[in-house]
């Protein structure tokens, strides 16, 4: 496997995958208008909470307990078309979450915890960006792989933060601490609309010295490094 990089917070991923998309990006197509879409990119990320300075300086603070509710909640909140909560909680009658906790407990040394949030044959406008979460226990830890076929890069930071919620629930429900979390996206893009915004953020960050904090190389299996932030929504400390 390829070596991926590692960040130290999520405040400099979001920086990176914006810069990403804005250096490599090429015209594409899409429901909602045209986007410039990026190469893959395979990441992990060891500290994210929304008290990043990064985060709370650039992001969209309105915008947090939305996308908070799409991983939290069983019913769908508009204007979302699907609930990260109920597909992760109820998903054809199955509590994925403890299902996995549940596997790990009866095999810690397993690679199977992996679950799904796509359906056969659902309707292709309703098919989840977020498509499986996979966990592992590793040095007494666990590490989580997030996969996502599709992600808007300016909006990446407001799932990377609920996603160490889950990790930190499945944690919890082990006993254990988070590990690194590992992000792997097919297709990061940013919409044509929103590429202002986008070169206005990158601009200050550069020009405030912030997300300049860079990435370093991994290698697969590797356990990150704690950023000394705390999982948010009182999930255990990473590291």
């Amino acid at each position: 496997m390829p070596d991926y990089l590692r960040f130290a917070s999520c405040g400099e991923t979001w920086i990176w995958l914006m810069r990403h998309v804005r250096r490599h990006g090429l015209p594409a197509d899409d429901d909602r208008g045209p986007i410039f879409e990026a190469p893959p990119a395979l990441f992990e990320i060891t500290g994210l909470g929304w008290d990043d300075p990064i985060l709370r300086s650039y992001g969209d603070a309105r915008k947090i307990p939305l996308y908070s509710g799409k991983f939290s909640e069983r019913t769908v909140i508009p204007p979302f078309k699907y609930s990260y909560g109920g597909r992760l909680r109820q998903f054809l009658g199955v509590d994925q979450l403890r299902w996995a906790a549940g596997v790990l407990r009866a095999k810690p040394y397993t690679k199977s915890a992996w679950i799904s949030l796509t359906a056969p044959g659902e309707p292709p406008d309703a098919v989840p960006c977020l498509t499986s979460l996979a966990f592992r226990l590793r040095e007494g830890r666990l590490a989580m792989t997030a996969a996502f076929r599709s992600q808007n890069a300016l909006t990446s930071y407001l799932n990377y933060v609920p996603l160490r919620s889950i990790q930190g629930e499945v944690a919890e429900d082990l006993g254990v601490d988070c590990g690194a979390m590992r992000v792997f996206v097919d297709v990061p893009h940013i919409y044509a609309v929103d590429a202002a915004a986008v070169e206005e953020i990158l601009r200050l960050s550069e020009r405030d010295g912030l997300g300049e904090g860079g990435s370093a190389p991994g290698h697969a299996g590797r356990p990150g490094r704690d950023g000394g932030r705390l999982c948010p929504d009182g999930a255990r400390r990473a590291g």
